[in-house]
């Protein structure tokens, strides 16, 4: 399995662009969910394991199934930092070199932006 790191990155630098080009602080913390998805729920369950052991915090795996009726798992694996494209470079490469490892899929990471207050 080889994530497609080039991809990940510029990913992540046109996440990063945008939320600061919509007012996002980047003095402040953000909660960013790394998230993950194999059909092979050991593999997921490895690659869990080995981001624990480097800081993230992982939450429980959801099944779900597609279209096509396959199943498939998925997590997330969340960190607190700030918004800054060097630091979420670097978590970049680190999760999906752990997913490569581990043999499943990363898809990239989101977070959370805006009040929740807004309607």
């Amino acid at each position: 399995m080889a994530n497609d790191l080039s991809e990940l990155i510029a990913q992540s630098n046109e996440t990063v662009a945008a939320l600061i080009d919509d007012g996002a602080d980047t003095s402040e913390l953000f909660t960013i969910e790394h998230h993950l998805v194999s059909s092979d729920f050991t593999k997921l369950e490895k690659a869990a394991v080995e981001l624990v052991k480097v800081g993230y915090h992982v939450d429980d795996a959801d099944e779900f199934e597609l279209d096509d009726g396959s199943r498939q798992f998925a997590f997330v694996a969340v960190s607190e930092v700030k918004l800054d494209p060097q630091i979420l470079e670097l978590q970049t490469k680190e999760v999906a070199k752990i997913a490569d490892l581990a043999g499943v899929d990363y898809d990239g990471w989101g977070t959370y932006f805006g009040d929740d207050e807004e309607e």
